[in-house]
Order: structure tokens, then sequence, then C-alpha cells
């Protein structure tokens, strides 16, 4: 210490010349801010090269995948243990996390020291060194034959394929063990826990293994859910931050945020620093440990600062700028100034030498941590950030300056970024803990969360077994006998053939079949420049309407079809007209229809079991101004496979995947035992939504689908379309959260007001949250919209809820179309079956994988099919036109 008094007694007398002549000499050690802008995209640039599969063996900062994937959220709870290994001692604790309403997190520790033979001498001695340790900890707190969960702070590099196991890339910190580089560290400590278990009552299960910056983000988490960036500035460097899954190439899946440890310390091992390096920091590297690595820490760690700063003296003496000239035995020998004394001088203000060097070390840390703050800014999408870094290490926490001067640099450079630095208590390895904790906790979550959600996963078999009833309960609707009692109707639809190319000329069409009721007028010209021309008009139907009597809904529907024929100038013209009536109605011929129940939420009274076509004409009586030809009742399924016919004469099979579901199919007259006459085909229109009505499918239906269906307003009815179309979906889906929630697994088990309102989860909330293109924090605010506030976590559940509720709606869909198209290839007596299946309806039009499940289901279940998918333009408008135009062809 008398060497170090020198140099301050000698620092206070240089003359205000001298301390010129020292700025001038250290003139290249001050770094701009333009200079530091310029480090941070440097290390912006290594950030995404890192990350990416191909760029990061090439990569100076390897941007290691920690696999930690949430941050606590305050439920943590239990036992656990923690070893920390890294630094010149060892240590073990014991962390108690309670919960109780109120989070605390108790600790006992122990430190043991890390002798040099060990920590230098075989891997096998290391790691039986660990093991005794920790036994010896457990024993003097009476923990041996207890079963207890360890986290593993292991303070190297190590690249990691899942959160419990890490091969070591490279020793750092004077570690030199032999035999570990290269394998996995958490093997290793398990077998050397293995050796001590029978003998002495050790269970221990590493569930997780810890970098010590990550450890330091961890137990900030827990004080701070905003805390989403880990900095250790002591012994060594590093940083980590959660990082967006769909920005890391190196592990599978998109879904989620993961913990980065960076491994900062080797940016600029690649050259990109040499502009910044001085002769002083390539002295201190070629006498290191580790020659051309960790050039970032050696400019950075209190390991070299003290070393950094005695080359400088020395060479500063050498020229006569200190001390006349004399160097003393404290700055001839390596290693003889600490970064401690480099602290204690610049507490009396005496080294200006010092001060430099470890405000380059704190401009640089900030360069690089400004880097990490404008990517999650980015990442997030927003115009300020909000967000705490955790921080420990002897350099931030000692030096009297270095915090200061690192908060306000961090700033200057991020303007955008409000940054709370926390400084970490025991960060390292009560983190470990914290890791063991979320990930126990995440662990008892996904077995809960799977428990909930396997039920909508179906396998294979009872995907065929569902086919085979469809097709069994399809031949009860056609046949004489059964289709009294049969759930899927199979209703004859008089529609007799496809179009030809022939038809042509005017026709209105009117389509009702949800909320919104349209009236159209179609130009249809044949021959060679065949094509079809709609103009048309959409009128609102109030809910009061709906639900009211059949007369007050069916004079709405003609003052709507009289506001039109008045737009259009065609009021005294008496067109031929389809009618499009989506909901199921027993046909005697194409122009009669009686109604067998109301679907889609409409309740009209006195019109079941009445004829809808009448209905229609009626109420154009009792307006009196204008006359119209009423020539075919279209079903919308049925106008789909019409309008697609138009274009392929393959398509034999109509698809709706919308608010409802349905499926028409031209099916042979001889199998149609409820109509008189075997030649030909006629359509049928299937009404599969009833399917189930009869508890055939039972066994696949869960507690949510019931709960759903008890509180429609058909409860009983209509089973099969309640599972698989748009207008339930999204109930099916806040029925599961409501459920989700109510077992502490979302939304920190608190249900909100929203959550409880019926119809609140739309289903196109289904398709906007899964959508690939969409970030979980767009998911997020979609869930804020509705007042649901939740986590990144949440979001990550919500999806996956919405994904198994609308994949299980496409098979089940998939598997009823199977049996459809088998039944077709079948009436053909063909080897193989070319079909097209025209398709409507929001679902499979606008659900991001729907259509795609669908598809590959149908291959599935029906191998020997070859079905063509066409996307219906405007089914139920055109489609009835056209049906009226081939109905009266054939007529």
């Amino acid at each position: 210490m008398f060497a170090v008094h020198l140099l301050a007694f000698y620092f206070t007398k240089l003359k205000e010349d001298q301390i010129k002549k020292v700025d001038r000499y250290l003139y290249h050690l001050r770094l701009s801010d333009d200079t530091l802008r310029d480090i941070m995209a440097r290390f912006q640039a290594e950030m995404v090269k890192g990350l990416g599969r191909d760029t990061n063996p090439t990569a100076a900062v390897k941007m290691l995948p920690s696999f930690v994937r949430s941050l606590p959220d305050g439920s943590e709870k239990g036992d656990f243990l923690a070893v920390d290994l890294g630094g010149s001692q060892f240590r073990a604790l014991q962390v108690k996390v309670s919960q109780d309403g109120k989070q605390s997190c108790q600790l006992e520790s122990k430190y043991y020291p890390t002798p040099k033979e060990v920590i230098q001498g075989s891997g096998a001695e290391l790691f039986d060194y660990v093991a005794g340790c920790l036994l010896d900890f457990m024993e003097s707190r009476n923990l041996t034959y207890k079963k207890l969960p360890l986290g593993f702070t292991f303070s190297f590099p190590c690249r990691q394929t899942k959160l419990e196991d890490g091969v070591l890339l490279s020793w750092t910190k004077h570690f030199k063990a032999r035999g570990v580089q290269g394998t996995d560290v958490v093997s290793s400590l398990r077998k050397a826990l293995e050796k001590h278990k029978a003998s002495f009552g050790i269970d221990v299960d590493v569930l997780a293994l810890v970098n010590d910056t990550v450890g330091t983000m961890m137990t900030c988490g827990y004080e701070d859910e905003r805390c989403e960036v880990g900095l250790i500035i002591g012994t060594g460097t590093n940083a980590c931050y959660m990082e967006e899954m769909r920005h890391i190439d190196l592990v599978e899946g998109d879904e989620g945020r993961m913990c980065i440890n960076t491994e900062w310390g080797a940016f600029g091992d690649d050259g990109s620093l040499e502009d910044i390096r001085t002769e002083f920091d390539r002295e201190i590297d070629q006498g290191s440990l580790n020659p051309g690595k960790q050039l970032f820490e050696k400019m950075i760690s209190s390991l070299h600062l003290g070393e950094l700063v005695r080359l400088i003296l020395l060479k500063m003496t050498k020229e006569g700028l200190l001390f006349n000239g004399k160097a003393s035995t404290a700055l001839c020998t390596k290693g003889k100034i600490e970064m401690k004394h480099v602290a204690a001088m610049e507490n009396i203000a005496v080294q200006h030498v010092c001060t430099i060097v470890s405000f380059r070390s704190a401009n640089l840390c900030a360069a690089a941590l400004a880097a990490i703050l404008a990517r999650l800014r980015e990442n997030k999408k927003v115009l300020r950030l909000r967000t705490t870094v955790g921080i420990d290490g002897t350099l931030y926490k000692a030096h009297p300056q270095y915090a200061k001067r690192l908060h306000k640099v961090v700033r200057r450079l991020v303007p955008t970024c409000d940054v709370r630095f926390l400084l970490s208590t025991s960060g390292s390895t009560r983190g470990a803990a914290m890791v063991t904790a979320v990930a126990r906790r995440l662990a008892e979550q996904r077995k809960r969360i799977d428990a909930v959600l396997a039920p909508f996963l179906l396998a294979p078999a009872a995907l065929r077994e569902v086919r085979d009833k469809m097709r069994k309960e399809l031949e009860h609707g056609l046949q004489r006998d059964t289709q009294g009692t049969a759930t899927v109707k199979m209703l004859p639809t008089y529609v007799c053939g496809t179009p030809d190319g022939t038809e042509k000329g005017k026709f209105l069409a009117l389509d009702l079949g949800g909320t919104n009721f349209r009236v159209l007028l179609v130009k249809i010209r044949s021959g060679r420049r065949k094509s079809v021309q709609m103009y048309n008009k959409i009128f609102a139907i109030p809910l009061e309407i709906m639900q009211g009597t059949g007369e007050e809904l069916f004079d709405h529907i003609v003052q709507c079809i009289a506001e039109f024929l008045e737009y259009m100038g065609i009021k005294g013209a008496r067109l031929p007209l389809g009618f499009t009536f989506s909901f199921p109605c027993r046909q005697a011929s194409i122009d009669k229809g009686t109604l067998v129940g109301w679907t889609k939420g409409f309740k009209a009274t006195d019109c079941e079991g009445e004829d809808v076509v009448d209905m229609l004409r009626e109420a154009i009586k009792r307006r009196n101004e204008f006359d119209l030809d009423i020539v075919a009742l279209v079903n919308d399924t049925v106008g789909t496979m019409m309008t697609c016919g138009y274009e392929d004469p393959k398509c034999e099979i109509g698809l709706i995947a919308g608010t409802g579901s349905n499926v028409c199919y031209m099916e042979d007259m001889k199998n149609i035992e409820i109509v008189e006459g075997n030649e030909g085909k006629m359509c049928i229109n299937t009404e599969w939504g009833g399917f189930g009505d009869n508890g055939c499918i039972d066994n696949i239906r869960t507690e949510y689908d019931k709960e759903v269906d008890e509180g429609s307003l058909n409860p009983g009815k209509q089973r099969y379309e309640k599972m698989t179309s748009g207008m339930y979906l999204g109930e099916i889906v806040r029925q599961i959260l409501i459920d989700l929630t109510r077992q502490g697994l979302l939304f920190r088990g608190q249900i909100s007001e929203s959550l409880r309102k019926r119809g609140i989860f739309e289903t196109k909330f289904l398709s906007q949250i899964e959508s690939d293109r969409l970030a979980l924090l767009q998911v997020r605010r979609i869930l804020q919209q509705l007042g649901l506030d939740g986590t990144c976590e949440d979001s990550i559940v919500v999806k996956e809820v919405c994904g198994a509720v609308s994949a299980r709606a496409a098979r089940l869909c998939g598997a009823g179309l199977a049996a459809i198209v088998e039944k077709r290839r079948q009436n053909q007596g063909v080897e193989r079956l070319e079909v097209t299946v025209g398709v409507d309806g929001t679902l499979y039009k606008l659900h991001p994988h729907f259509s795609r499940v669908l598809r590959e289901t149908v291959k599935e279940l029906a191998p020997q099919c070859d079905v063509t998918f066409m996307l219906s333009e405007d089914g139920s408008g055109k489609g009835a036109a056209l049906i009226t135009a081939v109905a009266k062809r054939l007529r």
C-alpha cells in the first residue's frame, strides 16, 4: 500500500500543464459520442450475426440461447438449492421462495474456497469438489434425504440445447480444469452427485444450468417484473437479455421469448475494435492466459483495468511525465496495481489517469448495453421503452464514479429508453434458484395446460371413427325407414343438374343466412364470351326482426327487395328469382321448402314447419308493389357448389366453413329412397351440423363444448356445427380461458369482467391471433382490446388454445368431408376419384391454418380420392342465380 500512497502524493503535486499533458497523452482513450454510437452499431450487427444459424459460427459475439423462457411472475414457491461456480469462491445456497399473497425469498448460504489445484486440475476433481461442498452444506442444514431441485450457476460460456444441459465452450477467469471443454457440465455434476447419493443420502435434481449474468437478471426480475436485461461488470463482464424467439435461428420455434447470454466479452475478437484498441490493450492481451480472445472484456473488466493503469503510468514515467522519470517497484511489477487501488485513488481525486481508464470502461459498456436496449425497443415496436437492467459485479458496486458514468452515457445514447438500473443481491446464485423455480412452475403449468388441451388433439384413430360414423349417418338420412330419426337430414334440393355453359338472362337473387341480407341482380351471358355480372345491395337485419314474428321478418325482406328494385330502376320487370335461404328446409320441389328449424341466432316465430317460399310470396302480395317469379329455393352450400361448377365441371360438392358449417353433394338418384325415381343425380343438402345430436360423438365432446351448447339458443342441437363453425369457436376458446384462469395458469388467476361476457371472444380474434405474421406483442394488444391484460407468456398460452380449438374444427370438418368424397368414389365404382369441392365461408377464407389442416385431413382419411378445393366467388348470390338459370333451362 505504501507504493499506492506514494503514487497519490506525486499526482497531487502535478502542475496544471502536466495535467494537460496527461490529457493529450491519453486522448486516444477518450471516446466521443459519435464513436460510441459507431461501437453501438457494430455491436448490434454482431448480435444479428450471432443469432443467425448460418452466421453464428463466424460471429465473435456468440449470442448463446439459455433456454430460460420466462421471468418470475411472483407465483413461484418452494425450497430450492443453488450452487455457484465461477470465481475465487464456490457458494452453496438454500433458497425458500414463498407466495402466500406476498412474495418473499429467504436465503441461507455458505462459501467455500476454490483452490488453484482444483480449478487447474482434472474435471473429475473439480466436480467432486463441488459435490463435496454441496454435501457439507446440506448436512449443516439437515437437508440430506430430502429431494430438492438444484440450480447450477456456471459462469463460463456454454452452448445449451435445453435448460438442464450445457457444453463448455471455453474456460475463462483462470479456470483450466482438464477434460471439461466440449463436454456437458451438468452430466459431470450429476455423476459426481451420484457417487454421494447412496452413501450420504443426497437426492438432488439438477433442473437448470444458469450463467451468472442470467442469474442476475432473474434475481432482479423477481423484484421488478420489467427487468429483462442482466449485466455483470466485475472481474469479468457480460450481458444477457430477453430476445424474441422468432429472431433466434439457433433454436426451433418462434413463439415467446428466450434469454440470450451474449458473451459480449469476445466482442472485437474478429478485429472489429482494432481502431480503438491501444498499445496498452495489446500488451495486456499478449500477457494474458488467452491472447487474442475476450478482447472487449479486457478493455472493460476490473481484472484488467488495474494493469492497464500500471502500464500507462509506467510509460508516462519513462517518458518523464511522472515521478521525475523514476519508476517504483510497484510500477514495474505486473499485477501490483489492482482495481481496488484505482478506485481508492479516484476517491481522493488525484488520479487523472484512473478516471480516464475507468470512464473508458464505462463508456464501452454503455455503448454495448445501449445496443441491447435499442434492440429491445425495436422488437417491441414502441416509441419509448420502459425497462429495468439488473446489475451485479464489484466494479459497478465498489467504484465511486462508475455507476453514475454508465447511467449517464446509456441515457445519452438511447434517449428513447427509460432505464432503471437495479442492483442485484446474491444475483448469480439466488438467480439460479429463481430460474429453477420458474422452470418447475412452467413444467407444472405445462402439464396442466396439456391436460386441458389434450381432448382437442384428436388422434388419427378418433378421426377415422368420426369419418365412419358420418358415413353411417349419411346412409340413415337417405333411407326411407331411418330418415325420420336421422340427425344428418340429407335433404333433397331438387337441383338435378350443374351449369353446362348455355345459361343466360337476367335473374334476381336473395341471400338470407346471417345478420345481413342481400339482394342481387345477376346477368348471365352464354357462349364463347360467357360471363356473370352482379349488382347487389346489403341490408341489415336487426335482432328484434331476427327474433320477432315470421310475418315481420318477411315484410322486412320484401321492403329491402323494393328498395333494391327502385335503386336499380327495374321495379316493373317480372324477373325469375332464386332465394338463397341458409337454413335447413325440407323441399318437395325446387321452389318449395318447409323450414325444419332455425340456426345461427334466428328465432322468428311461426316459421318452423311452414313453406318459406309461400311466406315470401304472401309478403310480396301484402306489399302489392311488384311481382316476382320465384323459381328456386337455394341453400348457400348448394349455391357454392353451383358457382364453382360453372367454372369446373368436376365440382360435385359444396362446403361452407364460416359462421355455420354444412356440405352438399351430387348423389345418385337410386340411393335417395325418400325421392321417387332412379335416373340421374340430385344435389343433397346434408345439413351435417346436426351430426352427433344422437350422442354418437359424445366421446370426443369436451366439458367446454357442453358449456357452449347449454348456453346456446338451441341446446342439444347442431352439436357438430358447434364444434366446427365460426359462430362457436371463439366461445369455446373463452370457456377454456376461464378454466385456465381459475386454475391460476393465465392472467395471474384473475377473471376479468370482459372474460365473463358470453360472445366477447369472436372467431375473428382466433384468425388474428393465429396469424404467423403476428408477433406476441400484437397478440397481447388484441387481448388488451378485449380487456385481458396478460403477459407475453399469457399470449403464448392463448395462441395455443386458439390453435387447438381451430385445428380440431378443421380436422373434424375434414373427417366429415372424407366420408362424402369416399361415398362419391364408391358410388361411381372407380379405383381413384378426381373431384372438386367448392368452398365458401370466412373460417376457410380468413383463418391462417384452417384450410391447410382441412385439406391434409381429407387426404389422410380418403387416400384414394384426389380432391381439389376451389374457392367460391359469391356462391350464395351468384349460385342462386345459376340454379335459377339451370332450373329454367331444365324446365
